[in-house]
């Protein structure tokens, strides 16, 4: 079962991080892959429903929505991957890191079956990437 993790330290209040990262329009400025998103049901927080549209292989374009699985402000987002080829399970834990300073960790993972059997590395690599992306949103939140 792939499995991939990262952990940054931002330097802001956790409050804010959670506001930032929990907010879908937010992704594709930090969220290289993100073509499209936008949220398709009417509220926010758990049981939401996203609609993304990601850069695949080759460039082609895939479906990849999802829905927010647990919504605990503002310590844990996480969330289902309900379309697309690959449907890992993720999580955003925050946690204050001292005075305006949050740690903030994003998991990944997927239990691949079918025809994701046979693309396991390539899924994993490219979890890799997408967890990787925290680094982004630092920098972001940073600035």
């Amino acid at each position: 079962m792939p499995h991939e993790e990262h952990t940054v330290t931002v330097d802001r209040p956790i409050d804010q991080v959670f506001a930032y990262l929990s907010d879908e329009e937010n992704d594709p400025a930090w969220r290289p892959g993100v073509v499209e998103i936008r949220r398709v049901s009417p509220e926010g927080g758990q049981g939401a429903t996203i609609r993304q549209v990601l850069r695949g292989p080759g460039g082609m374009k895939m479906r990849g929505d999802y829905r927010i699985t647990a919504y605990q402000p503002p310590t844990r987002y996480e969330f289902q991957v309900i379309a697309g080829p690959a449907r890992p399970a993720g999580r955003f834990a925050l946690a204050e890191d001292g005075p305006d300073r949050t740690s903030v960790t994003f998991s990944l993972d997927l239990e691949p079956k079918g025809v994701a059997r046979l693309m396991a590395g390539r899924i994993a690599k490219q979890m890799r990437v997408e967890v990787g992306a925290l680094d982004r949103l630092k920098q972001n939140l940073e600035r």
